[in-house]
């Protein structure tokens, strides 16, 4: 006669398939995750062509909205004379060697307001000034 108790068998969780499975689900929402650049200024963008591009950690980003407010890194400025323009660029930039300056202009926006940043930039002696633009599809 066997008066022992009997043992019962410790229940184990195999819980490698569930690791899986959540490492899975990971990468799966890291792939299709979209991530989008938005801005609170309201700018239309001219359309251009696709064309490489430099990458650059030294950027200005400068908008110009449809009214002719300038913003220079999402900081509106006071108002659009010459002056207000180059000094702010050159708060902006200093300690930068070399900046790159990406103008975000609407394609609704005076010339003359445009003109204005790049002469700015031109009395600052900056020399890598791009704009921003949609890509279009050529057909």
């Amino acid at each position: 006669m066997n008066f022992k108790p009997d043992r019962k068998d410790d229940l184990e969780i195999n819980i490698t398939p569930l690791v899986d499975v959540v490492f899975l689900l990971l990468i799966f929402f890291m792939v299709s995750t979209t991530f989008e650049r938005k801005s609170e200024i309201n700018i239309s963008l001219p359309r251009a062509s696709k064309a490489m591009r430099e990458v650059n950690t030294d950027i200005v980003n400068i908008s110009v909205d449809n009214k002719g407010e300038i913003f220079i890194d999402d900081v509106p400025l006071v108002n659009s004379q010459l002056a207000t323009v180059r000094e702010a660029l050159a708060r902006k930039i200093e300690g930068i060697h070399e900046p790159a300056i990406i103008i975000n202009a609407d394609q609704n926006t005076t010339h003359q307001t445009v003109v204005k940043i790049l002469d700015a930039a031109r009395q600052l002696a900056l020399s890598k000034i791009t704009f921003a633009t949609l890509v279009i599809d050529e057909e």
